[in-house]
């Protein structure tokens, strides 16, 4: 049995532990988001939990468009997305080997997730002008589903000391990127968070 962070069909359970956690947590919060929109759809008067001030608002984001690209509600896909993705983690915590392909699989899926969530980053940001806090959340663990599925698919030989290097450097990598993020969010609505300290 081999040690390192990254071996051949198999991880360890320790990086099991941790997608089992990440995808537990998104799939939490997109089930909160889908109640919350169900129970906005059959009650006008409805008040999600998560609406705290005009730009800390599930309710705003939950009315638009973008809130339901698809024709339905966007938590439902974080609803399928995280399921597959939390029995995957246990399996790798189980210390179950896992095929190549169905890393490749967590990989495409999980980066199209993220690329996703780079859009509602936007369309909040920049085109609705609110937050969802639950939506947030989602953000912040896709991120690094999307990261160390990508990083675990690629296991070719001709790459594993760049691969294996990013492994080494994944927690500075999501840092950063989650930094610029948080850059942004602040800057967008510096006038509203100037205002209220």
């Amino acid at each position: 049995m081999t040690t390192g962070p990254m071996t051949t069909g198999r991880v360890t359970r320790g990086t099991g532990v941790g997608v089992t956690l990440l995808a537990a947590v998104g799939l939490a919060a997109s089930l909160a988001l889908a109640a919350d929109k169900v129970r906005l759809l059959t009650d006008a008067d409805f008040e999600p939990s998560c609406n705290f001030n005009p730009v800390l608002s599930c309710g705003t984001v939950m009315l638009t468009d973008q809130a339901g690209v698809f024709g339905f509600p966007n938590p439902f896909l974080g609803l399928i997305g995280f399921s597959v993705i939390l029995t995957l983690g246990v399996l790798m915590a189980a210390r179950v080997t896992v095929p190549t392909w169905v890393l490749g699989g967590a990989a495409l899926g999980s980066v199209a997730g993220a690329v996703f969530v780079h859009w509602l980053i936007f369309q909040s940001l920049y085109r609705i002008g609110a937050l969802c806090p639950w939506c947030m959340v989602v953000w912040a663990v896709t991120l690094p589903l999307a990261l160390w599925f990508t990083l675990l698919a690629l296991r070719h030989d001709d790459s594993r000391g760049f691969v294996e290097t990013l492994w080494q450097w994944r927690f500075t990598v999501l840092t950063v990127w989650f930094l610029v993020i948080v850059v942004l969010i602040g800057i967008r609505f510096w006038d509203f968070w100037s205002r209220s300290f």
